[in-house]
């Protein structure tokens, strides 16, 4: 279930040169949790914002990242009984617990010790036929935690967070929380592929992004793109099985684990976009969409006014398919 932060780009890829063509327009990028980010924002007095977003972005790492064994989260799973639970940190297991509700229990924060196994996680990585799923899905489960005090309580020790698949989001919100905080009001953010945009891009228009098809690929050598969408206000994410997976005895095993069943899941969906207000919500449904499969997927997406999704999947002949919401038609460059 759990998209792993790692150094490729995923499957959203936000189209603009390496390089603002207006000087009114600052341009930052770098390393952060194990990806790369673009930063593009409006600045007519020429005000580099580059460290403070930075800083901002450490800071962030500290509560929710688990390969940081001081982070908050690291020290929930550990059952430190002195961590103080930080905004971050309740932000998102607050969210995280109503995505899912709606999903039933497709997105949940618990499975870390399912990602994990399957070699996806942040440790404890087993061979495919050694896995004790049974055993584990014993402690997954987002209705095995709750906040109660600002302390989580969990029904059993072992029990783990794994929040890459939304702190990856959320982190966008929070440095576009931080842009808006100085005034500025025409920006692009993206980090390792999720992506918020507001206002107008560097080339006075609105910004375009685009969705790359769903082939398996995790070099990223052979990148195509689906389609192209222009985005004036708002966030994007995308999730799919076609970058991070791992072959072994000639059988494919994806990152996308369902939190019910404990195993990567395979089905007709190859790729989900989900557009939002915010990225963070974005993030999470992109990976559960992944999990419930196209129709339940469709059946969310259109009982939600907030939500618009693109998706791509294979018909019964193994040709690509695609569906999109209302919106998204509109957005679709020709």
């Amino acid at each position: 279930m759990i998209k792993r932060i790692q150094l490729l780009v995923l499957t959203a890829l936000v189209l603009f040169a390496c390089q603002p063509t207006k000087k009114d327009y600052q341009y930052n990028e770098g390393y952060i949790w194990g990806t790369i980010y673009h930063i593009i924002y409006n600045n007519p007095k020429n005000v580099d914002f580059h460290d403070e977003i930075k800083a901002k972005m450490n800071e962030f790492d500290l509560s929710l990242s688990t390969y940081k064994p001081n982070s908050t989260i690291s020290r929930v799973n550990n059952n430190d009984s002195t961590v103080v639970l930080d905004h971050y940190f309740k932000t998102v297991f607050n969210r995280s617990i109503q995505i899912s509700e709606v999903t039933n229990g497709a997105f949940d924060m618990t499975i870390a010790p399912l990602v994990n196994a399957w070699g996806f996680g942040f440790k404890n990585k087993l061979e495919p036929e050694d896995i004790p799923v049974d055993s584990l899905l014993q402690i997954v489960g987002f209705n095995k935690v709750k906040l109660l005090n600002n302390r989580i309580i969990k029904d059993d020790p072992r029990i783990m967070f794994d929040a890459s698949a939304i702190a990856k989001g959320y982190g966008v919100d929070v440095v576009a929380a931080f842009l808006e905080s100085k005034g500025i009001s025409n920006y692009m953010v993206e980090i390792g592929g999720e992506i918020r945009v507001k206002g107008i891009s560097n080339k006075k228009r609105s910004w375009r992004v685009g969705i790359d098809r769903p082939i398996d690929d995790p070099e990223v050598k052979n990148r195509e793109i689906q389609d192209v969408l222009s985005l004036a206000d708002g966030a994007m994410a995308t999730s799919g099985n076609y970058r991070q997976f791992y072959i072994k005895n000639g059988k494919k095993y994806a990152h996308t684990i369902d939190p019910k069943q404990g195993y990567p899941v395979q089905h007709s969906l190859l790729s989900a976009s989900v557009i939002a207000p915010d990225c963070m919500t974005a993030d999470a449904y992109a990976t559960a969409f992944m999990v419930l499969g196209l129709e339940k997927s469709i059946t969310i997406v259109e009982n939600d006014p907030n939500l618009d999704a693109y998706f791509i999947y294979t018909d019964e002949d193994g040709k690509y398919q695609t569906y999109s919401s209302d919106k998204i038609k509109e957005m679709i460059l020709k």
